[in-house]
Parts: C-alpha cells; sequence; structure tokens
C-alpha cells in the first residue's frame, strides 16, 4: 500500500512538472509567436512576436515579357508563358528531306522523342535568330540515327530542330512528338517550301489524358 502511494505521488509530481514546463512554453514561446499575446515580455525580447500576425504570404507575380526566355534562380527556371507540346509525321518519298525546328530563345528547354523506321541521314542544328541560315547554321548531332529521346537547351535564340534526309529509294516515315518552352515550328521541303505550324498549349490536353486532335 505504502509503495503504491508513492508511485501515486511520483505520477502527480512528474505531472505537475510536465504541466508546469508546458505553460511556461506557451507564455514564453507560443502565445507571443502565434497570437502576440507576450504576458511575461520574453517574446519581445526573444523577436518571436513578429511572427505574430504572418499569414499566407502574397503570391510572387511571375515572370512577364514578349520573348518566352527563362529567368534564372540557380537550377530553377520561370518563364513568362505556358510550355507548348507538338506531335508531326512525316513520310519521305526516296531522296527527299524535310526539315523541322522550333523557335527558342537562349536558354529555354525542349524535350523530345522521334522514330524513323528506316535509314536517315539526319542532323540536329540551329539557325540564330538574325542570321543567314546558310553561313550561321550550328550542328549539335549528326550520328546516324533511328531514333532519339533527349532535352536541348537552347545555346542562342532562334529555330532549332532536325534534318532528317531518305538517302535510298524505300519511302520512310518519320514520327517526332515535342514539349518545351518553344512558340511555333517551321517546316522546310525539297521544292523549298517553307510551311509555318502552330504549337499547342496545354488546354488541348484533357483532364482525362487524353489529347484532342489539332
Amino acid at each position: 500500500m505504502a509503495q503504491d502511494t508513492r508511485e501515486r505521488q511520483a505520477l502527480g509530481r512528474a505531472s505537475a512538472a510536465a504541466l508546469a514546463v508546458a505553460t511556461a512554453v506557451l507564455a514564453t514561446v507560443v502565445l507571443p509567436a502565434e497570437y502576440g499575446i507576450d504576458p511575461l515580455g520574453t517574446g519581445r525580447a526573444l523577436g518571436l512576436t513578429a511572427l505574430a500576425g504572418t499569414g499566407v504570404e502574397e503570391a510572387v507575380p511571375p515572370p512577364t515579357g514578349d520573348r518566352v526566355a527563362p529567368v534564372q534562380a540557380g537550377p530553377f527556371a520561370l518563364y513568362p508563358a505556358e510550355y507548348k507540346v507538338d506531335a508531326r509525321e512525316f513520310v519521305l518519298g526516296p531522296y527527299e528531306y524535310v526539315e523541322y525546328k522550333y523557335q527558342l530563345e537562349q536558354g529555354a528547354t525542349m524535350l523530345f522523342s522521334w522514330r524513323a523506321d528506316g535509314d536517315v541521314i539526319h542532323d540536329f542544328h540551329g539557325d540564330p535568330e538574325g542570321q543567314a541560315s546558310s553561313t550561321a547554321a550550328q550542328s549539335f548531332d549528326k550520328q546516324p540515327r533511328r531514333q532519339a529521346d533527349g532535352h536541348f537547351v537552347a545555346p542562342f535564340a532562334g529555330i532549332h530542330g532536325w534534318y532528317w534526309e531518305n538517302p535510298g529509294g524505300e519511302t520512310i516515315r518519320v514520327r517526332v512528338a515535342a514539349a518545351g518552352f518553344f512558340t511555333v515550328a517551321h517546316e522546310f521541303h525539297i521544292d523549298r517550301t517553307r510551311r509555318e505550324r502552330a504549337v499547342r498549349p496545354l488546354d488541348v490536353i484533357s483532364p482525362a489524358g487524353g489529347e484532342e486532335t489539332p
């Protein structure tokens, strides 16, 4: 019986001590920091009352501008417009070629995948903005390929993309899909025609995950 009494007394003392500590923390830290109530003056001394009343901060506005160029902050970048998506298919007859390029600002990123169902001559290159493409074009990848999946960061503003040529006598089909911060696509053919292709924003993708017909 005496032992039970001592245990109850010890438990009571521990509970009282815990309550006292909790009360002290409430008065010295929680009330000044959360509610600006500082009965002991400790919140002001510790700088905690300055935290009271800081609710949800005002949202930082996104970058603005006509050019879809990244605003870099270390490894993080924001753009003044949403990214676009695009997908095309080309049928190359014997010895025909096509060039397909996207307008990208310096530092802008593009993800891509492409497939050819035959051997093609391939060159991924860029034409700097405002310069004659015949003299200023820069090649980034001329490896023999039938497919590629990757990403590209534009080293300069201009149009960047692929040259595919069918080197043989059989028809070849080439499919390309891309997503990124480009604004328009340019298509060049063997007959020296040039077409400007619109690219699509995010709202063409349905909530269910399907994609609308362009």
